[in-house]
């Protein structure tokens, strides 16, 4: 038998339930969707989870999606499946805790006396350390982004290797292979000796379907290539990038971007014109090296100074 908060399942079952991480406001208790999917084989178990930040919702797309796929009688091993990780945020569809104004995706591994965030990610951590392998599904916030995949535990960190596997076999097509910062379960996860990865399902405002179809395919991938299911899996070539440049606006009005998300750039290629209400052209920014668009900001009105949009850099293929 294998449990999750309150779900369990015998070999050969799934069930759902709910794992608790504290109490509301009102008194009531806080618990998270979660699920139970048990192989009737024994093999690996692979842990997912999604909304960590709370308007992130491609991820949540993916779970809606392949869970009702799962059939425990031809799976091999165990999926732990957390649905929604920010629940609070997730309420007013917000980016951050609202109970301690916390981005999730920084509070790991957690503290069960801590604040909300910290004991929501230690209720979860402590289901994720129980894993071979942990995809945490996220989305590149509501602005523009391409489907990529995150290795977030630097490149020295012993496990560098099995997390950008990991990332090759969920196969988005990009990789970033950049150490993140402290807090991430992306960083947490290797630390605790689990391959770990950070699919960034594009970037859009509720769901995008594009992008949770490249989830629902990178879910199988993995599943397919670590033995979950039958029919194997032949990783193909990823375009990594190990950095960005990123760009503000030398001054406030209107940017017209030149260039497309996945676009090949060269250094001093234009990336965006910035015009008054009129039309005038006030500025024009240009790439400072060779790379891919990677990100941009989804409104047009911009300060000076203010976020434009990101090229991945030092790109490589593996």
């Amino acid at each position: 038998m294998t449990t999750l908060g309150t779900a369990s399942a015998a070999p050969g079952e799934m069930d759902t339930g709910r794992l608790e991480v504290g109490q509301a406001r009102d008194g009531s208790t806080v618990g998270l969707p979660c699920a139970v999917v048990n192989g009737a084989s024994s093999g690996k178990t692979l842990y997912i989870q999604a909304a960590s930040d709370g308007d992130e919702l491609n991820g949540v797309g993916v779970i809606n999606r392949v869970v009702p796929q799962l059939d425990p009688a031809t799976l091999s091993g165990t999926i732990l499946v957390v649905g929604i990780v920010n629940y609070h945020a997730f309420q007013v569809a917000e980016h951050r805790n609202p109970i301690d104004d916390t981005k999730m995706n920084r509070a790991y591994p957690g503290d069960e006396n801590g604040t909300s965030s910290e004991r929501i990610a230690a209720a979860t951590f402590d289901a994720a350390k129980r894993a071979d392998l942990i995809l945490d599904l996220h989305q590149g916030s509501t602005s523009r982004m391409i489907d990529e995949v995150r290795v977030r535990c630097g490149r020295r960190h012993r496990l560098h290797d099995e997390c950008l596997e990991l990332a090759k076999t969920f196969g988005c097509g990009y990789v970033l292979d950049q150490k993140g910062p402290e807090g991430q379960l992306a960083r947490a996860g290797p630390d605790e000796g689990v391959p770990t990865i950070d699919p960034e399902l594009g970037g859009c405002v509720g769901w995008d379907e594009t992008s949770i179809q490249a989830g629902v395919d990178g879910v199988f991938n993995v599943l397919r290539g670590y033995g979950f299911l039958g029919g194997g899996s032949t990783p193909e070539r990823q375009t990594r990038a190990k950095g960005f440049d990123q760009f503000g606006s030398p001054t406030g009005g209107l940017v017209r971007f030149q260039v497309d998300l996945g676009d090949r750039v060269s250094a001093g290629d234009l990336l965006f014109e910035v015009t008054d209400v009129f039309g005038e052209l006030k500025a024009r920014v240009t790439a400072n090296n060779d790379g891919i668009f990677w990100r941009t900001r989804r409104l047009p009105q911009v300060a000076s100074g203010e976020y434009v949009c990101s090229v991945g850099t030092n790109v490589d293929a593996y």
